[in-house]
This record gives C-alpha cells, sequence and structure tokens, in this order.
C-alpha cells in the first residue's frame, strides 16, 4: 500500500512517501481503507523525534482518518463495508490502517469523509479533557487557548453547545472573528491584550483548557476563579515553569492534564461511548461541525506539516488518501 513515512527525525521535509505492507486486523480490531486522514500536533512531534509511538504501533504517523471497514478480526460488531471514523494509533498516513472496532464511530449523517476524518483526535481529546477530566458545567466561564486552531474550534462549540459561557485567545483579528463566529462571547488577541486582565474582569474563568505552557501556565493561575480548574494538554513553550503554589491553594485551584495517545484502548472506548450518546446527535442535528482549514493530497504531507506548524491555518488540515 502507499503511505508516508518518517525518514529519520527532523523537520516536514523528513515525510517520504514509501511502499508499505498492509495491515492485518487481530481480534477486536479493524482494517480501515481511508479516504482522508487528520493532521495533528502529536504527528509533528513524533516526525521531530519528540512523541514515540506506544508499543505494538504502527511506526508510521496519523492518529486518525475515516473510510470503509475492509477487514474485521474476532469478535467485532462492525462489518466489511460499514463507513467509519476512527482514532488511530498510528498508521493513519496510509491507504489502510488498523484500529480497535471500539475506537470507531459511524460518520455521521450530513458530513463529508474528509470533515469525518476532522473529527476523533480532536473530539476525544476535547470531550475527556473538558468535560470528563475538567467537568465543565452549564453556567461556567471557559477559557481555550489556541482558541481557531482544530482543538479550539471543537472545543468552542462543545462547550457553548453545553451552555457554558465561552472566552478564548487567538493570535489574529481574523483569527478572533472565527472563535466569535464559533460562538465565542469574547476573543482575545493576545497579541494586543492581557487574557489576565480580560478574565479578571469577567471575575475569573472557571475552566481553562490549554496547549500553550510555558509563562502561560502561572498567568493561567492567576486568571482562575475560586475553585478553578487547569486542564493542561500540550506544551507548545515548553513543560518547566516557577510557580507559587500558594494562589492554588488559597483559591482551591486544581490543575491536571492528560495526553490521549498512551491511554488504555478501554479508556478510549469510554470516551468513544460517550461521544456516540451525546457529541454525535448534536453533529447530526448541525449544532456542531468540524471547521475545516486545508487539504493536501498523501504525498504532500510535508506541506501539510508546513501548513501547521505556521499556525496560519484555522480549524483542521486534513490529507487525501
Amino acid at each position: 500500500m502507499r503511505a508516508v513515512e518518517i525518514t529519520k527525525p527532523g523537520g516536514p521535509d523528513v515525510l517520504a512517501p514509501v511502499d508499505a505492507p498492509m495491515p492485518e486486523a487481530s481480534a477486536g480490531e479493524v482494517v480501515i481503507k481511508l479516504d482522508y486522514a487528520g493532521v495533528n500536533r502529536p504527528d509533528a512531534l513524533q516526525r521531530a523525534g519528540a512523541y514515540d509511538p506506544p508499543a505494538g504501533a504502527s511506526p508510521l504517523p496519523g492518529l486518525e482518518g475515516a473510510g470503509t471497514v475492509s477487514a474485521v478480526g474476532a469478535g467485532v460488531s462492525l462489518a466489511v463495508g460499514d463507513k467509519v471514523c476512527a482514532l488511530l494509533p498510528g498508521g493513519g498516513y496510509a491507504e489502510y490502517v488498523v484500529t480497535p472496532a471500539a475506537h470507531c464511530l459511524p460518520v455521521p449523517k450530513g458530513l463529508s469523509m474528509a470533515e469525518a476524518a476532522a473529527l476523533p483526535e480532536t473530539f476525544f481529546t476535547v470531550w475527556s479533557n473538558v468535560f470528563m477530566r475538567g467537568g465543565l458545567k452549564a453556567g461556567e466561564k471557559f477559557l481555550v487557548h489556541g482558541g481557531s486552531s482544530g482543538i479550539g474550534t471543537t472545543a468552542i462549540q462543545l462547550a457553548k453547545a453545553f451552555g457554558a459561557r465561552v472566552f478564548a485567545t487567538a493570535g489574529s483579528d481574523e483569527k478572533c472573528q472565527a472563535c466569535l463566529d464559533l460562538g465565542a462571547e469574547k476573543a482575545i488577541n493576545y497579541r494586543d491584550a492581557d487574557f489576565v486582565a480580560e478574565m479578571k474582569a469577567e471575575g475569573g474563568v472557571d475552566l481553562i483548557l490549554d496547549m500553550v505552557g510555558g509563562d502561560y501556565i502561572p498567568r493561567n493561575i492567576k486568571a482562575l476563579a475560586m475553585d478553578g480548574r487547569l486542564v493542561q494538554i500540550a506544551f507548545l513553550q515548553g513543560p518547566k515553569v516557577e510557580l507559587n503554589f500558594a494562589f492554588v491553594m488559597t483559591r482551591r485551584l486544581t490543575i491536571t492534564g492528560s495526553t490521549l495517545r498512551p491511554q488504555s484502548d478501554l479508556a478510549k472506548a469510554r470516551i468513544a461511548n460517550e461521544l456516540r450518546a451525546k457529541v454525535w446527535p448534536l453533529i447530526e442535528a448541525g449544532t456542531i461541525k468540524p471547521v475545516m482549514d486545508s487539504e493536501f493530497v498523501l504525498n504532500d504531507a510535508a506541506q501539510a506539516h508546513e501548513r501547521m506548524e505556521s499556525s496560519a491555518h484555522i480549524g483542521k488540515i486534513v490529507l487525501k488518501i
């Protein structure tokens, strides 16, 4: 099969087309003939040598995709020919990929295969961190950094749909407008304004979803309201900071976070079940829809990574397989 591999750790230019062996389905797994694969920040981290795939996973990049089930292992209820989108342990930059059947979801009615491929990684991440881990409730104030990213555009829509007051940061007026269009109450251009001051003016924020890290971490702590929660999912500016934990103690704050890929198959299956029950109906009703930035053919994966790492994109980038 056609695929794109990481030839060595480095920049986007180390991604190269290759002929790869076909995957096979073991018990509980399916093989999917992919139409599209999503492009995500963890793919770039893996390409750079900073995010190794889990034991037993494909060394090929790619953590989400959409296509048609082409083979099934023992004990699987899905059938050959079913249209699915799926969270992948790796291997999405290829014509065929294997993944646990429990990590597959039906392609929502009304969505294209490209849009379906843009769902799993971001929706699994946002749902598990904002709602399952962060406990966001209707009426609470929610701040997401990087509001125009794939994670951000998903988080804004989900938080709004479930009744939260939504705030976002972004790096340009165009990106801020995109956040407002998706349902954010206020979008803060971090180049022109201080999100800490903006959130303090609102009485503090109840929950923050952050993928920036670095000096954002102590600033997030200052922006939280009493009993506020900070959920950390990535560190674009680094994981190490000096932090005054007196603020955490005196204001009863919670600092938590997670990464999705290393979690157990069972944990990911539980997230999939919650998405199927609580979020997929909203997608099929048109309440929530993935924001699409751009599409590249598989052999142009390097250009897709350049687009993503430029941070010029708004929403999701996908590869047409």
